[in-house]
């Protein structure tokens, strides 16, 4: 049967498609309520109904008497505005009505109207109700079936979202620990762009990324990783086997001293030759890191640069003076550190401590006992950039 709204509401085709939908129930149709509104919850961006308005139609279904909806029993319920707003939490009666509104435009309620607009029952004999007035929940029992669709649909592509980023996650971390392993010992990688491609990979997974993009991304990381980790045995295969060198020595001979990788390497021309960051070339100089990994790893340190910003080693060797004061660090153990470990990583250092502040009670000291370590040949920065570079990947700050 169509129905037209009471009062200046017009009637629209979305009324008219809802009520002759709601008049299509098939024979003998029956769902439980409850079960049909968490499916519904599910996929309600595919309704375009918001989690207010589904407040709202959880307190109407509260006015059902029965816990399933069933063809051919009454599927009018007939709540004041007052009574539906205390079930739905005390909601504005605007709020109420402009939630009413968009259920109706939705298609998932349709209006029942009163010849005066009030929501009332008649009961005939036997205090049966022969006639109500108010909202219909048959739209509801009518789409069951596309509501139940819908929810395993949007399950099923949230699983799929979950496993992708999951596997981006994996592959990230490959990457990371790779990179790692290749600093440590001094294998040529462009530690930039590996950077600059993991630090675009975790801008880009704060957006609400489609599985097409999320893929992409997957099988783009995961040829790098397979190129970082085929440079890696390339290397392996080709050091000297008759070398006895030790787990730390930082000088390797490879027998291609041309290798081609689409990653070219990152060496520094100096007297000593080709040497790698993080080696010691023949003048007792520790080669710095690059500064772009040293900023991703201790992003706090930019805000002691000249204008809030560190855009050269000159820069963050600025930010380091004012960092090793603001610590407490003294002059003396600071100049002891760039004597050893040289300038660029003394501020390195430096940057490391500022990120891990709470977890350091004495910046001087410890300072100091990385110095002496570091005499013995017993640190390397390269971990200790590494670790933090993890510690502030998205997500690790939340585990715990």
């Amino acid at each position: 049967m169509i129905t037209t709204p009471f009062g200046r509401r017009p009637m629209t085709l979305g009324m008219l498609k809802a009520q002759a939908q709601a008049a299509r129930v098939p024979e003998g149709a029956r769902a439980d309520k409850w079960k049909l509104f968490r499916a519904l919850c599910v996929a309600r961006t595919r309704f375009s109904i918001s989690d207010r308005a589904l407040g709202v139609l959880d307190a109407l279904l509260t006015f059902h008497p029965k816990p399933d909806l069933v063809e051919g029993e009454g599927l009018v319920v007939f709540p004041s505005n007052a009574q539906l707003a205390v079930r739905a939490h005390g909601v504005a009666p605007a709020t109420l009505r402009r939630h009413l509104a968009a259920l109706v435009d939705a298609g998932l309620i349709t209006r029942k109207d009163s010849p005066n607009g009030k929501r009332y029952a008649r009961k005939g004999e036997g205090g049966a109700i022969s006639e109500a007035f108010g909202f219909s929940l048959a739209p509801l029992l009518a789409r069951a079936e596309e509501i139940e669709a819908a929810a395993s649909e949007v399950e099923a592509e949230r699983l799929r979202l979950r496993s992708l980023r999951e596997r981006i996650t994996i592959v990230r971390r490959d990457i990371a620990k790779l990179l790692e392993t290749a600093i440590e010992n001094g294998i040529g990688i462009d530690t930039d762009s590996v950077q600059r491609t993991l630090a675009d990979a975790s801008r880009r997974l704060r957006l609400r990324l489609q599985p097409f993009d999320l893929e992409n991304m997957a099988d783009d990381l995961a040829a790098l990783r397979d190129t970082i980790a085929n440079r890696l045995l390339s290397f392996t295969n080709s050091e000297n086997p008759g070398g006895n060198e030790s787990r730390n020595e930082r000088h390797i001979q490879n027998s291609n001293p041309n290798p081609i990788s689409e990653l070219e390497p990152l060496f520094e021309k100096g007297e000593g030759g080709s040497v790698p960051a993080g080696v010691v070339d023949v003048a007792g100089r520790i080669r710095a890191f690059p500064l772009s990994l040293v900023l991703s790893a201790c992003p706090s340190m930019a805000d002691y640069g000249p204008g809030g910003a560190i855009g050269s080693w000159r820069d963050m060797m600025s930010a380091a003076v004012v960092v090793r004061s603001m610590l407490g660090v003294s002059p003396s153990a600071y100049q002891e550190a760039c004597d050893v470990l040289g300038p660029e990583n003394a501020a390195s250092a430096m940057a490391c401590i500022l990120e891990r502040g709470g977890h350091i009670n004495a910046p001087g000291g410890y300072l100091r006992d990385l110095t002496r370590r570091a005499a013995r040949g017993e640190f390397s920065l390269g971990p200790m950039l590494m670790a933090q570079l993890r510690a502030n990947a998205p997500g690790a700050r939340c585990t715990g």
